[in-house]
């Protein structure tokens, strides 16, 4: 089979007006920003606000591997299936961040005959979403500088601010600096961190604002310090809110892309789900569901990360619940959640190892970890459809191992999807099932049911998660987490969400732990106040919030010929 970059290359666009028109979207509502890619105009946006909206399926999936269980390959691939089979789809994917493509990752618009276009573009800036971003946080951080520099009206103690500076780059030694050395000029000298721009407050709050008025709202009551009297400094005390917005002006606006079959693809907004939210644009969805029948969102990692952050984070936002999960499983997941290759995660086996039958291990996978991400995502009160990503390597017995156990779990359906190799075609089985679980939920009306109300207070919200969807015994606080807590609720905003920064490889706080393990404590090592996106981070154990490089970085095997063509990229 060719690699995905060749796959891309031989792949044939339409012009972006005409897969546009699709959703009846005109041209005179996009503007053109490359080949192939467009923005929706804000008249176009508002004019469908009011409009009657599709189903929403949400894609989400086990416990990550090394090996990569293709997300956003089914993603995309269900959107080329449910097209195939003559509904009215498109899909709403996140925008990849520079830190994974040149770190690990090496790409996220989808692979093999399942891929959005144009691939190479969108791994690579785009339309400079992510930067503008980046640009209207850190205006903000030099503000707050200057602020001080000048006076200091605010009154806000130099020594608790908390508001960072960011960088779409994975890079550990900015994970802690000091700023303002060299003198007065300089400014005042003080502690800083950098946090990767995927985990910026601002791109919370661009994916999360309803329209340009909530997004100006939201980002003046960021909160960037305390005074020295023990208030809250809010962006809007510093001035700076005004400016960010016009930095977001565009950036707010979706972007409208192609699946390789010629299907509408948007592409929006890019929070981690580890240390993020992990899901795509409300703006996006909004236009999406108001122009197709059913459109398929993808959370970031596992169920226990963006697809828990959807129910509670961007439904609660958005006021939209999915209609229908799709919950991404693998033989090869299953196999190291059964043990096959060693008793802690992070293990890269060889070819042989990897590719060889055993059912024992994939059966005792299922029965652990794929069975808590069902029934964590049937407890909300959807439909569940386990599509099986099928790999060259894996044999009848072990999909069989996963299907029978998948069932006794309480999956509405189990799917066999080959999309990688088949694109539309292979996700037919897949694409049926999904129509038939959101036409029998739509008719049972059966009510969503998140875990909390929204008025709970935000360590309760934690704990429920953590008892409800880990299955810890309960929550251990650091002293500095406390402080923090008591400091949040004393200003008001002890009743938001909370935002579970930790491990993706593991429903504990350890990476190490395979399967379905119970009965832990999670430490919660520090409350971050997001009060402009409107949420609580809780930073588990040791997770950070600036990612580091591999040891080998996808970067350097990348490269340019002379005439610009792209080398060793993307597969």
């Amino acid at each position: 089979m060719a690699s995905d970059l060749e796959i891309a290359r031989a792949a044939k666009m339409e012009p972006i007006e005409a897969i546009a028109w699709k959703l009846g979207i005109s041209s005179h509502e996009l503007t053109p920003m490359s080949q192939g890619v467009a923005k929706i105009t804000w008249s176009a946006l508002k004019s469908r606000f009011d409009k009657p909206q599709g189903s929403l399926i949400l894609v989400t999936s086990v416990n990550p591997t090394p090996f990569g269980e293709g997300k956003t390959v089914t993603t995309i691939g269900l959107t080329q299936a449910l097209c195939h089979i003559g509904q009215s789809a498109t899909c709403v994917i996140r925008e990849p961040s520079m830190g994974p493509v040149f770190g690990i990752k090496g790409g996220a618009a989808g692979g093999g005959h399942a891929q959005v276009l144009p691939m190479e573009d969108i791994n690579l800036h785009l339309t400079g979403d992510l930067h503008a971003v980046t640009s209207a946080h850190n205006l903000l951080s030099a503000l707050i500088d200057n602020h001080i520099k000048h006076g200091n009206a605010s009154k806000l103690d130099s020594t608790r601010i908390v508001w960072p500076r960011v960088i779409d780059m994975n890079d550990r030694a900015l994970r802690q600096t000091v700023v303002g050395l060299g003198g007065p000029a300089n400014g005042h000298v003080r502690q800083d961190r950098f946090d990767i721009t995927a985990a910026s407050e601002v791109m919370a709050i661009l994916v999360l604002a309803k329209d340009y008025a909530d997004l100006r709202h939201r980002l003046g009551q960021i909160v960037v310090g305390t005074s020295t009297e023990g208030n809250p400094v809010k962006a809007s005390d510093i001035g700076g809110a005004g400016a960010m917005a016009l930095l977001l002006r565009q950036a707010f606006l979706p972007n409208i892309v192609q699946t390789l079959e010629g299907n509408p693809a948007f592409i929006h907004g890019g929070p981690f789900a580890n240390i993020a939210h992990g899901n795509s644009s409300i703006i996006a969805d909004r236009m999406a569901l108001a122009s197709a029948d059913f459109v398929v969102t993808e959370a970031g990692f596992g169920s226990d990360m963006g697809a828990e952050k959807f129910m509670h984070i961007k439904a609660a936002n958005s006021g939209k619940s999915p209609d229908c999960v799709v919950m991404n499983v693998t033989v090869r997941s299953m196999k190291l959640h059964g043990g096959a290759f060693g008793d802690r995660g992070g293990i890269r086996p060889d070819k042989a190892t990897l590719e060889a039958e055993n059912i024992a291990a994939t059966e005792v996978g299922a029965k652990s970890n794929l069975d808590r991400h069902i029934r964590n995502m049937a407890s909300f009160g959807v439909p569940v459809v386990v599509s099986i990503n099928r790999f060259a390597s894996d044999t009848n017995a072990e999909i069989s191992a996963i299907t029978n156990a998948a069932h006794e779990s309480g999956a509405a359906s189990v799917c066999i999807t080959e999309v990688h190799s088949k694109g539309g075609p292979g996700g037919k089985d897949l694409a049926e099932a999904v129509v038939k679980a959101v036409q029998n939920h739509v008719a049972a009306g059966r009510p969503f049911v998140p875990l909390f109300v929204p008025e709970t207070d935000v360590l309760e919200k934690a704990e429920a998660i953590a008892t409800r969807m880990y299955k810890a015994s309960g929550l251990a606080l650091d002293a500095k987490a406390k402080r923090e807590l008591d400091r949040i609720r004393s200003w008001g905003y002890g009743h938001l969400p909370v935002c579970m920064a930790k491990t993706q490889y593991s429903f504990s706080h350890d990476p190490g732990q395979l399967g379905a393990p119970s009965g832990f404590t999670v430490p919660i090592r520090e409350f971050r106040l997001n009060a402009g996106a409107g949420f609580i981070v809780a930073i588990l154990g040791n997770m950070m919030t600036m990612p580091g490089l591999p040891k080998r970085p996808a970067a350097l095997d990348m490269d340019m010929d002379e005439d610009g063509n792209l080398l060793g990229v993307f597969g």
